[in-house]
């Protein structure tokens, strides 16, 4: 028998987090979309170990094609087309294993979130299918973490993430719960993992990025069909609590600081494998007129693009938390992306997707 630890060297300390358990003593269904969504889920049910093939080894060639999807037009620069095939097959691995751990770090978060949702929500519907998408997030933490394992190794979690997956946890408001996990952090991973799983032809990669994006256009479902349920149900002052948590919790992972962040690391990760990162930079200034840029105007991220529609879908956009958005996404990106006045910027974002899943998996705009 190997040694077995309770506490191992890659625990962290204990978290405290508030949680309250609610019984729910009617077992009858009482919100017939959610007891809908948890017999999809039970027949949507796959195992990583039966259903993927883990003999096949990673396409590097194809792997390495995989444009890095970072809004950086770094791979245009004179610099970089002066590096190896070698070089760039490393800086690619690098930067796949960052984006693909942050991932892993995120299904993590997940996986103990929708575990206190079981405990936490009031509806017997709501409960079962929290069931099922902590089911979802335990296998989603198994395939991202076996597919780094091939690739190259697991790298430290982005700290606004783990920020946010912090005060998610933390909170003893199942609603906030709800927002944080199923509208802000889904709806960041879903566009994510949109724009990965379209962009690259590896087949092993693309395979997982199908599976998982099915279920979290579910999961995103859940939080859309039961908040949007409940925001009626509450006050004045409740509501605006919530809308502002939800701001928070978008901001803590988009916002102009916390990004400079994310470049930071992953620069740091290139340079250790010998990428001299300030000349990188400043060749990628010195040609910045030569390099192709994204076309001023209604250019939609993950913010505007998704969480935005879905707070709004779920009565969580007033105009008072629109304008905080507006001026932090102003801030950021500039009037040509968001508009210069709040109605201008609202009138851009855009409805969510009909069939979600189909909008993940490329099927739709």
């Amino acid at each position: 028998m190997s040694q077995f630890d309770i506490i191992s060297a890659t625990q962290e300390p204990d978290l405290s987090t508030a949680m309250k358990v609610v019984y729910q003593w009617n077992y009858g269904s009482e919100v017939e979309e959610l007891r809908s969504l948890y017999v999809k889920a039970l027949e949507a049910q796959w195992i990583a170990e039966r259903d993927l093939d883990w003999d096949r080894q990673i396409d590097q060639v194809a792997l390495a094609a995989t444009p890095l999807g970072i809004g950086f037009p770094v791979e245009q620069t004179s610099y970089w087309r002066s590096l190896s095939a070698e070089t760039v097959w490393e800086l690619k691995k690098r930067m796949a294993s960052f984006r693909l751990s942050n991932f892993l770090h995120g299904e993590q978060g997940a996986l103990m979130v929708a575990a206190q949702l079981v405990n936490a929500v009031p509806h017997t519907d709501a409960k079962f299918y929290a069931a099922t998408q902590t089911m979802d997030e335990a296998r989603h933490v198994e395939v991202f973490a076996r597919y780094i394992q091939k690739l190259d190794m697991v790298r430290p979690i982005a700290p606004n993430l783990k920020g946010l997956l912090d005060s998610t946890l933390e909170t003893g408001d199942w609603a906030k719960k709800l927002v944080g996990m199923q509208i802000v952090v889904e709806g960041l991973a879903l566009y994510s993992f949109r724009d990965m799983r379209n962009l690259t032809q590896e087949p092993l990669l693309k395979e997982i990025l199908t599976y998982v994006g099915r279920d979290e256009a579910r999961h995103h479902a859940y939080g859309v069909q039961y908040v949007e349920r409940c925001t009626p149900c509450l006050s004045a002052a409740e509501r605006e609590d919530l809308e502002d948590f939800a701001f928070d919790a978008a901001i803590a992972i988009i916002g102009g600081r916390n990004q400079a962040g994310f470049m930071a690391a992953l620069l740091q990760s290139w340079a250790e494998a010998g990428i001299d990162t300030a000349e990188l930079l400043a060749c990628a200034q010195r040609e910045r007129d030569q390099l192709t840029r994204p076309t001023p105007g209604r250019r939609r991220g993950p913010v505007s693009g998704f969480v935005l529609p879905t707070l709004r879908r779920c009565g969580l956009l007033s105009r008072r938390v629109a304008g905080r958005f507006h001026e932090a996404l102003q801030e950021n990106l500039g009037s040509q992306v968001v508009g210069n006045s709040v109605e201008e910027f609202m009138s851009w974002i855009p409805d969510l997707p009909e069939d979600t899943a189909a909008w993940v998996l490329g099927e739709l705009d």
